[in-house]
């Protein structure tokens, strides 16, 4: 196992208007599952490349259980690396494909055979070793590829963005496997990917990131629960996370046609945004009451999310099952005042306080 430190890593690329990475601040602790999210350019990618030394970083260093690799060769990081488009070779079989990086290393052909039928009873490949590429299906070609950064026994695993390939149901079941597989072997992993749901199910703890910057860290019901800004607060969630502009007048908070409450320690002004998940919009119960008509359904089995217009804010509500009010009807909903979430409207910023 090893720790992983990132200390004020800068990358800019010639001819971008803004940094891949703007002073970067990160640590991954021995053996945890690290997960780096956020949109397209938001510099998660740039960040593993750096960790891999595939990328030469413009300032700050890569610590890698307590050694300074900055300048270290990519083959003398002790680091694998899983990428998206697998790079399997397609002419060698999935065995050979697995012993390549120990055939580079002159490792024994014994040995060689023994560390690939390890790997391949850990990921399911027993009976898929002696096809090629060609012949498995996206699910086993990022098995196969998971099996050759496994051989190789290394401190640190890298995931760069490995199921985006794969349709909904196979990425669901591979998410899994992945995290307990990583979690079985102990080793510090960094992983990376645009996809909220894969960070909150996965990560030990979740790095969120934009425009090259740390938004937030911590562990995943933490920062749902609690999230820094605005940002943090609307990537994370599905459904995406309800809000509310209040308008201040005659010293009352006024939104979605409804009057709320002040928040304590900040009083009622201008510039206050609400923010509401939407597990905490219900149809019984104490709290805000807002009046609103139902625009949506979108059943989904165990739930349904209801889409709603509130005086002109579109609110997104969750019922069980099926039974949800139909398409048109007047209904009044209700916001637990201690389930709300204030921000400064003006800088994202979250503010630290109790509704009141």
């Amino acid at each position: 196992m090893a720790r992983v430190e990132l200390r004020g890593l800068v990358r800019a690329y010639p001819g971008a208007g803004a940094p891949a990475l703007a002073a970067l601040d990160l640590e991954a602790g021995d053996g945890e599952l690290l997960v780096l999210v956020g949109p397209s350019g938001c510099g998660k990618s740039t960040a593993l490349r750096l960790v891999a030394g595939l990328d030469t970083p413009d300032g700050g260093r890569v610590i890698i259980d307590g050694r300074d690799m900055t300048s270290v060769p990519p083959q003398d990081r002790d680091v694998a690396m899983v990428f998206q488009g697998y790079a399997l070779y397609p002419h060698l079989s999935a065995r050979d494909n697995i012993a390549f990086p120990l055939k580079m290393r002159g490792v024994a052909a014994a040995d060689r055979r023994r560390r690939v039928d390890e790997a391949a009873a850990l990921l399911g490949l027993e009976r898929l070793l002696d096809r090629r590429p060609g012949e498995l299906s996206g699910g086993e070609r990022q098995r196969v590829a998971m099996g050759r950064a496994i051989v190789r026994k290394p401190r640190v695993f890298l995931f760069d963005e490995p199921l985006s390939n794969l349709d909904a149901a196979l990425r669901a079941e591979l998410r899994v496997e992945i995290a307990a597989l990583v979690r079985r072997l102990g080793v510090t992993s960094l992983y990376v990917t645009h996809d909220q749901i894969e960070a909150m199910t996965m990560g030990d703890r979740i790095a969120v990131m934009r425009g090259g910057r740390l938004q937030q860290v911590g562990a995943p019901r933490s920062i749902y629960e609690d999230p820094a800004n605005t940002f943090v607060a609307g990537f994370l969630g599905s459904p995406p996370i309800n809000w509310i502009d209040l308008a201040l007048r005659d010293g009352r908070l006024e939104g979605a046609g409804a009057v709320w409450p002040a928040p304590a320690g900040v009083g009622a002004r201008a510039g206050l945004r609400a923010g509401v998940r939407p597990e905490h919009v219900r149809t019984s119960g104490g709290g805000v009451p807002i009046d609103a008509t139902v625009v949506a359904n979108e059943p989904l089995g165990a739930e349904t999310h209801v889409l709603l217009d509130a005086a002109g804010t579109r609110l997104r509500a969750k019922v069980p099952g099926f039974d949800a009010p139909e398409r048109g009807a007047v209904v009044r909903v209700f916001v637990p005042e201690a389930a709300v979430l204030w921000f400064d409207g003006a800088t994202g910023e979250r503010l630290r306080v109790t509704s009141g």
